[in-house]
Formats: C-alpha cells, sequence, structure tokens
C-alpha cells in the first residue's frame, strides 16, 4: 500500500506541469493574448513581404534602364537612363502628391478619388499602412510611365518626355487605376464592382503604359531612316543584346514582387503565384523562340527576350486564379502573339523596344485569359467583363495620352529633336555613354567634316 501511494505521488509531481500548462491555456485571458500575439505576428510579416516585393518591383527599373538602351543605338544609352531615373523619382514625388489620392482616395461615384493627396485624409487606415502600401504601389506607377520610355526611343526630347512621365504617374495612371483597383484601399472603382479581374495589372499597369506608348510613337514620328522611299520598314538594331539580356533577367527576379507581392500580405498563397509567374515567362520565351525559327530558319534572340516578357505580362492577370497548365498556355500564347502584333506594328509606328506588342497586345491577352481559364469555372458574362475591362483602358489613355504628348509638342517647341545623326546624349546631355569608343557616330563626325547632313545609317 504504501509502495502504490509513493508511486502515485510521484506520477502526480510528474505532471503537474502539464496540468498547469492546460490550465493556463484554458484561461480565457490567456488564450486571447496568444491570439492577439499571432495576428502581430502576421501583420508584421504582411508589411515586411510588402516591402520587400515593392523594392524588387523598383529594381525593375534597371531592367528596363538595361533592356531599353541594349536595343537602341548606343549614342542614346545615356538618354535611356535618364528617363528611367526620372521615372521613377519625378514619378515618386508627383504620385505622392496627386496620384495616390485619385487612384486610391474615398470614390466619387466610382470614377476618382477625393482625398488621400500627400497621404493625408486616408481615414481609419493606420498610418504605417498608408506608408507601406504608397510605397507598394508608386512603384507601379512608375512601370507604368517607363514601358512608354522605350517606344518613344531615340528621337524625343528630354524635356516633352519629362512632361509626359509626371502626367502619366500624378493623372493617366491613376485615374484609371482608380476604376480597376480603388477598392484595394478607400476607393470604390466602377470596373472592379462588376469583378473585373486582374491581380496584378495585365491592362491596369502593362495594357496602360502600352497604349500611351502607342500614343506617343504615333506623336512623335519613326526615326530617321526606319522606312524607306516605298514604306518598307527597315530594323535598325540596337547595340547591345547582352545588356538587353540582362535586363530581361533583372525584369524577370523582380517580376515575383509585382505579382507575388500584390497579396499584401504573407500568405502561403504566394506559391502558386511565384510559380506560375516563373512557367508562363518560360513557356512565352519558348513561344516567341520558336515562331521566328520557324518562320525565318533561325531563333531570333531579340523575340525570345520580349518572348520572357510578354509571357510574363500575359500573366500578371490571372497569376493567382489559374492553373499551372493555364499559366503557361496563357504564356505561350503571349510570346506567340507579341511577335505577330511586333511585325503587325512595324509596318506603320516605330518602336524601337517593342513595348507596344509586349505590354500593350499581351496585357490585353493575359487579361482576356484570366476570364477564360479561371480556375472558378468559365462564364462568358466573366469574359465580358474582361473584354469591357480592355476596352475602357485603351478608350482612356490612348486619346489622352495622344493629347498630352501634343500638349508637351507644344510646350517645348517640338519634341522632335533636331539631328537624330548626333544622338540623344551629345544633343540632350553633352555626354557620350561610351567616350573611349570615339564619342559622337560617324555619320555624325562626317557631317561636321562635309558640312552636310548626316546619313541615317549610323549606329
Amino acid at each position: 500500500m504504501r509502495t502504490l501511494t509513493s508511486l502515485l505521488f510521484l506520477a502526480g509531481l510528474l505532471l503537474a506541469p502539464f496540468g498547469a500548462d492546460a490550465w493556463a491555456a484554458s484561461d480565457p485571458s490567456n488564450v486571447a493574448e496568444a491570439t492577439q500575439s499571432a495576428e502581430q505576428a502576421q501583420t508584421n510579416l504582411n508589411y515586411v513581404w510588402t516591402i520587400v516585393a515593392a523594392a524588387l518591383v523598383f529594381f525593375m527599373q534597371a531592367g528596363f534602364a538595361l533592356l531599353e538602351s541594349g536595343f537602341s543605338r548606343a549614342k542614346n544609352a545615356v538618354n535611356i537612363i535618364m528617363k528611367n531615373v526620372m521615372d521613377a523619382s519625378a514619378g515618386a514625388l508627383v504620385f505622392f502628391a496627386v496620384g495616390f489620392g485619385l487612384m486610391f482616395g474615398t470614390s466619387w461615384n466610382g470614377l476618382v478619388g477625393t482625398d488621400g493627396f500627400f497621404l493625408m485624409g486616408t481615414g481609419d487606415q493606420p498610418q504605417s499602412w498608408v506608408y507601406a502600401f504608397y510605397f507598394f504601389q508608386a512603384v507601379f506607377a512608375a512601370t507604368a510611365a517607363t514601358i512608354v520610355s522605350g517606344a518613344v526611343a531615340e528621337r524625343t526630347r528630354f524635356s516633352g518626355y519629362l512632361i509626359f512621365s509626371v502626367l502619366m504617374t500624378g493623372f493617366i495612371y491613376p485615374i484609371s487605376g482608380a476604376w480597376f483597383w480603388g477598392g484595394l484601399f478607400n476607393g470604390a472603382g466602377f470596373m472592379e464592382s462588376l469583378g473585373f479581374i486582374d491581380f496584378a495589372g495585365s491592362t491596369v499597369v502593362h495594357s496602360v503604359g502600352g497604349w500611351a506608348a502607342l500614343a506617343g510613337a504615333l506623336v512623335v514620328g519613326p526615326r530617321v531612316g526606319k522606312y524607306a522611299e516605298d514604306g518598307t520598314a527597315r530594323d535598325i538594331p540596337g547595340h547591345s543584346l547582352p545588356l538587353a539580356a540582362l535586363g530581361v533577367f533583372i525584369l524577370w527576379l523582380g517580376w515575383f514582387g509585382f505579382n507575388a507581392g500584390s497579396t499584401t500580405a504573407g500568405t502561403t498563397d504566394i506559391a502558386l503565384i511565384a510559380m506560375n509567374t516563373f512557367l508562363a515567362a518560360g513557356a512565352g520565351a519558348v513561344g516567341g523562340m520558336v515562331v521566328t525559327w520557324v518562320d525565318t530558319g533561325t531563333p531570333d534572340a531579340s523575340m525570345t527576350l520580349n518572348g520572357v516578357l510578354a509571357g510574363l505580362v500575359g500573366i500578371t492577370a490571372g497569376c493567382a486564379n489559374l492553373t499551372p497548365p493555364f499559366a503557361i498556355l496563357t504564356g505561350l500564347i503571349a510570346g506567340i502573339i507579341m511577335v505577330y502584333a511586333a511585325r503587325a506594328l512595324d509596318a506603320f509606328v516605330d518602336d524601337p523596344v517593342g513595348a507596344i506588342a509586349v505590354h500593350g497586345v499581351a496585357g490585353a491577352w493575359g487579361t482576356l485569359a484570366a476570364g477564360l481559364f479561371d480556375s472558378a469555372g468559365f462564364s462568358l458574362s466573366q469574359v465580358g467583363v474582361q473584354a469591357l475591362g480592355i476596352a475602357v483602358a485603351f478608350a482612356w489613355t490612348f486619346p489622352v495620352s495622344y493629347l498630352t504628348f501634343s500638349l508637351a509638342d507644344r510646350l517645348v517647341g517640338g519634341i522632335r529633336i533636331d539631328d537624330e545623326a548626333y544622338g540623344l546624349d551629345q544633343l540632350e546631355h553633352d555626354v557620350d555613354a561610351y567616350p573611349e569608343f570615339g564619342g559622337m557616330s560617324n555619320g555624325a563626325e562626317e557631317a561636321e567634316k562635309t558640312g552636310g547632313e548626316a546619313t541615317a545609317e549610323v549606329v
């Protein structure tokens, strides 16, 4: 009996801590404290993920700068860099002052925000979240603006481009963005109320940038020597495919922040989004490469690089609601469509980097694909909403951008530079990107010697 009593006493001592923990866990105050702690940890993670993703999207500016300069001639490389720097710099300021409020402020009839300018009057939103959300959305606005840079490259005055860039980030992009994404903060856009799907911006960012690029290229006109006397388009190669390729890889990396970061939450949802993004980019590259290989007998490097971007643009709308096989299909078709769109556009508009086909056309396709291949099931009405959103974005962006470029043309006394042979680096910035390789172009040097006009075929 004494032995049994001793054993029971010893067992009680051993089990006492577990019993105490059980009693503590059942205490409502302790349960509430644990829940609050878990919620705070998730909130902190959401902030960290959003800021890291925004930094990745910001790094895409470097990708655009390298891509656009590589696809352009060496004598215009500094100008490309300057435009990309100012898209981010001036864009951040004007989006802070005006654009954020127009896009995410309290909505007026689902059309435009009415408060939140200078990040003031943002209602019940925590101020720390206002800062984080502004940063994430500001780098998106800069992306929309810098898409235009490449399409008007090599012949546009820097001052005229700056006017457009500021109005793009402060007015054109935010107003259309309010229609599609205003509800992400304090707004309530009319297109999102219809159920429009564009998770990370195939239309909201990329097609808007692409249609603005189309308007700019038409207003500015083609580069000297782009079209023969019979109207046939000539190829004007860029100066560095390695630079362009590096830019594409940087953009590809940044796109994981672009798409997965659009959750603005550190949750398991980012896994599918990241995988779909990766797969679609690869499929886009394969699509672009195969088409050119079959058509011409050789795999075209420029089209393969742009195929990566077309795949990324295409999956951006549906990255969160497509299954991986449909993500691959979306990217593959985007790469193929991009090639044929670039060829068709080249007949009447000069776009040195293919921005209109990559961002405008592939973005429209990706938006439609988000409805066609929705994992929730096919719905004709959803596809109709997607088509309406594409049309609305074009109907706003193209004419307003055309007018904006026309206004800039008047304000700067002609948006075209006077003599393309010298290059924008010399004429606009008084510097050479590669001074050790001889400075001005051979055509410009010859013009100086002879007193005549420089030839069109310059490097």
